[in-house]
């Protein structure tokens, strides 16, 4: 009679594991379609989709923030030599700034075929790869006879350049989940950072020793990078469930099958195409009268980017506290109002500098939010997402650029704002769009 008790009891005690499971296993279930069909609002936060590994330190996290400053800052430092180069090159301007355009373009390359490679392989060894392969071309660069055989290399370091990319989702892989926004903010500023002072360093090191060597100096400071990475970042493996190419083909589908990645995107684009129509317009109106500045002083103008850089952290901190729906739409009613002021602030210096800091304050607090959506929708293999939404991201900073120096030539200064003021309208409109829609 015992022995009958104990195995009636030693059933239900099965049966009831068995069905506590199912339950879990389906409200996980549930809880990842939701994390996907409310836009991204809720990021996923379960240990599950994380690679297990020693957790990401802060010297590690500001390693990798140097490194991103310095693969990004590669693609820059020739634009202020421009000169120099077409007099030692014995070419035209125009013929150098055709080879310097290689680099945008070998920078999509970049993410579009060498960011999915960290789902596949250990992101340790390949990053240090493409650093490695940067310091070749910086230094092949820089011994280069004639400017057709500039544009190659420039397109094969604007590729490499995407390292940025590339620790972002490492980011999105290894950083604990808690504090991935916060580690992503501190990676982004890298990144901004990078942005800011690739044309800063590179022209000053450009007239103390010269174009060439200042290719030196950065190519040996790429190569110190490429050691390091592998020994900095924790080992992983990577994804043998899928292979390179067949990661490749799945990117375009990740549009289609999550609502996530596309409202991230599309929104992403516009407010991309608003800040460098601004920018590329800002150029342009100040080198016309009434202001006719030099170059050198609209390109002090960049400097109201460092406040974006600081936006970049604490938006990180913010997003994992409250969530990346607030922060996107404070960013977009910040920087969208800026852009409306500029557009009559410009005759002041002051105003159209604090404008301009508050207006690349916002986006870049609203790209790391965004951004951080993406690194968690699948957080075992985020780089293919990453690389999908940076594509669609950078296609519409192009177009802004091409918008905005024909903008302020044909509508104005004050219209050119307005426009981008209403692309970051529309963004903040699809966001609050998405919200609706939230489960």
């Amino acid at each position: 009679m015992e022995r009958s008790t104990d195995l009636v009891r030693r059933t239900l005690i099965t049966i009831l594991e068995g069905a506590r499971t199912a339950v879990t296993s389906t409200s996980v279930s549930r809880q990842r379609r939701r994390a996907d069909d409310s836009y991204g609002w809720r990021v996923r936060t379960d240990p599950a989709g994380v690679d297990r590994h020693r957790p990401l330190s802060g010297p590690v996290i500001w390693f990798m923030s140097l490194a991103a400053a310095l693969g990004t800052a590669t693609i820059y430092p020739l634009q202020p030599a421009i000169a120099d180069v077409a007099n030692s090159l014995d070419a035209s301007l125009a013929a150098v700034g055709v080879a310097l355009a290689c680099g945008p373009m070998g920078y999509m390359v970049g993410l579009g075929l060498l960011v999915p490679l960290l789902d596949r392989f250990p992101p340790g060894r390949v990053l240090s790869a493409q650093v490695g392969v940067l310091a070749v071309a910086l230094f092949v660069s820089a011994v280069v006879g004639s400017v057709w055989a500039l544009g190659p290399v420039i397109g094969v370091i604007g590729a490499c350049s995407a390292v940025g990319a590339g620790l972002s989702s490492v980011v999105g892989r290894l950083a604990s989940p808690h504090r991935r926004a916060t580690t992503l903010g501190i990676v982004t500023a890298g990144i901004s950072a990078g942005i800011l002072a690739g044309r800063i360093v590179g022209g000053w090191l450009a007239e103390a020793i010269g174009w060439r060597g200042m290719l030196m100096v950065f190519a040996a400071a790429c190569a110190a990078v490429a050691v390091g990475l592998p020994l900095v970042i924790p080992g992983t493996r990577g994804g043998p469930e899928r292979g390179y190419l067949a990661t490749l083909r799945s990117i375009p589908g990740l549009f289609v099958r999550f609502t996530a990645l596309r409202s991230a995107a599309t929104r992403g684009a516009l407010w991309f195409f608003a800040f460098c129509a601004m920018w590329a317009g800002l150029a342009v109106a100040l080198s016309q009268p009434p202001y006719s500045y030099s170059a050198e002083r609209i390109g002090m103008y960049a400097l109201a980017g460092l406040l974006g850089i600081l936006a970049t952290r604490v938006s990180g901190m913010c997003t994992d506290r409250l969530g990346a729906r607030r922060v996107i739409l404070v960013g977009l009613v910040i920087a969208g109002a800026a852009a409306a002021t500029v557009g009559f602030a410009l005759p002041s210096t002051a105003a159209a500098l604090a404008c301009l800091a508050l207006f690349d304050a916002g986006l870049f607090a609203a790209q790391v939010a965004n951004q951080s959506i993406i690194l968690a929708i699948d957080p075992a293999a985020p780089a293919r997402f990453n690389s999908a939404y940076m594509l669609v991201y950078f296609v519409g900073g192009s177009l802004g650029t091409a918008f905005g120096t024909a903008a302020v030539e044909r509508f104005g200064w004050p219209a050119t704002t307005t426009i981008t003021a209403a692309a970051i309208a529309v963004a903040a409109a699809l966001t609050l769009r998405a919200d609706d829609r939230s489960v």
